[in-house]
């Protein structure tokens, strides 16, 4: 499920809340790391369980429209099309999915409002209609429709982003990832008719490359702070924004610590991620800190990197 960029995100964030309480210890990061990663996947089975929400809502509009007493013409050509979308049933006559959404309380009845102004935004949609117009029944365009409702009412949904804050810290963040896998999950869907399940690391070794990222990044930040102070020597202690810090020593570890992971491309993840989450100019400050720092680390052997081309290419890309 998980990615190592995401997973290096979110090592980085739980780097990040210890080393600002200045009290956290080792084995806390290492739950809470694992316990963020586990709730991306929650999120996954949380956004899916919406499909079988907005079909409720749209067969409640379908059966008021025709079994009022005086039907007018438009309500009684009110289609039913959407109401019987094939993909809801699949969903509700899975157990194993049914099983962990009740387990994990990954229900939207509690937010019943929000499932209705969905359903609202959706049915105003032009993709809604031209679904709607078409005389086409078939598994294939109901994921289809599916996929735009994902993609155009997930992303930038201010009061989703409330919704998701209330339920859990970890997910606002995993949001345009999840939906990435739930696009693409949803042609698998149609070809096979079946749900699709995934273990929350996408490789067997990813759960130890994440452990093995948080472990030697705390246990070695004070270390590769002083290395960023020897390498910088006008930096101000003082000034360096901490997302920057954390960054550089998470780098640092990875390079250290992962030696199959080629350092272009340690390199390359930590710039990335330091144009999200800190200041406009912090990329420049993040990839000169790391090309430098490992280039010494290498020389001196505290880096070793196995199998040939691990060592090319140390300077990422900065624009």
């Amino acid at each position: 499920m998980v990615s190592r960029r995401l997973i290096r995100i979110k090592a980085f964030k739980v780097l990040y809340a210890a080393e600002s309480s200045q009290n956290a210890s080792l084995a806390w990061a290492e739950k809470e790391l694992l316990h963020s990663l586990d709730k991306t996947l929650d999120l996954y089975y949380f956004f899916l369980n919406v499909v079988p929400s907005l079909t409720r809502v749209a067969r409640e509009r379908v059966d008021i429209a025709h079994s009022k007493y005086l039907p007018t013409q438009e309500d009684l050509e009110v289609s039913s099309k959407f109401a019987d979308n094939a993909l809801s049933p699949i969903l509700e006559s899975t157990p194993e999915f049914q099983k962990i959404c009740k387990r994990g309380g990954l229900s939207w009845a509690e937010h019943d409002v929000f499932v209705k102004r969905l359903y609202a935004s959706v049915a105003e949609s032009d993709y809604f209609k031209a679904y709607m117009a078409s005389e086409c029944r078939s598994l294939a365009e109901d994921c289809e429709l599916f996929k735009n409702i994902f993609a155009e009412e997930f992303e930038d949904n201010e009061l989703l982003e409330d919704l998701l804050e209330e339920k859990s810290a970890h997910w606002i963040d995993d949001v345009g990832y999840v939906l990435n896998v739930i696009i693409s999950d949803l042609d698998r869907i149609a070809r096979n008719g079946r749900m699709v399940f995934h273990d929350v690391f996408l490789k067997d070794d990813d759960k130890d490359f994440a452990l093995q990222l948080i472990r030697t990044s705390l246990t070695r930040y004070d270390d590769y702070i002083g290395r960023v102070r020897d390498n910088a020597p006008n930096w101000d202690p003082e000034r360096i924004v901490t997302v920057d810090a954390a960054l550089v020593a998470m780098g640092l570890a990875e390079a250290a610590g992962c030696p199959t992971i080629p350092i272009k491309a340690t390199i390359n993840e930590y710039v990335e991620i330091s144009k999200y989450y800190s200041t406009p100019q912090s990329h420049v400050f993040v990839n000169g800190l790391l090309d430098v720092i490992i280039k010494n680390m290498v020389a001196s052997g505290e880096i070793v990197k196995e199998g040939r081309g691990l060592f090319e290419g140390t300077t990422a890309k900065t624009n």
